[in-house]
């Protein structure tokens, strides 16, 4: 049977103008844009332990998870340092919803994007006693 192999993308519609949005988080995430105004992630380009997954999963319908946001979706990014990424943040006015915080597969933290879709960031890390405390 064929099944699905993976992300092959991530779309979403602007609800206002979509080269400012593209523009922050190109700015604020430092994804890079190419000239036609989307972005290649390469996840053989990622460096972190866990060999570049990227995790599924459907929401039940009353879930808090996506709260304040009033979006269906929650877009998982997956950073490469934590602490750079707050640092950069705060420096560019960008409030930090929640976290850091630490978890068995990594850190994690939360941000509002312009139209108000939250934004989950993931420093990946292999749970072991060497970043047990981290």
């Amino acid at each position: 049977m064929a099944k699905v192999t993976g992300i092959g993308g991530v779309f979403f519609k602007s609800t206002d103008d979509n080269a400012a949005l593209a523009k922050w988080y190109s700015d604020v995430l430092g994804i890079k844009l190419e000239e036609w105004g989307g972005a290649v992630l390469n996840w053989q380009d990622d460096k972190a332990e866990d060999g570049g997954i990227t995790v599924w999963t459907v929401a039940a319908k009353d879930s808090e998870w996506f709260a304040p946001s009033t979006s269906s979706f929650m877009f998982n990014y997956r950073i490469d340092n934590m602490d750079e990424m707050i640092a950069h943040l705060t420096a560019n006015d960008v409030a930090i919803h929640s976290g850091p915080e630490s978890h068995e597969n990594g850190k994690f933290a939360w941000i509002i994007d312009p139209e108000g879709n939250k934004i989950e960031l993931w420093e990946p890390m292999i749970w072991d006693e060497k970043n047990k405390d981290t």
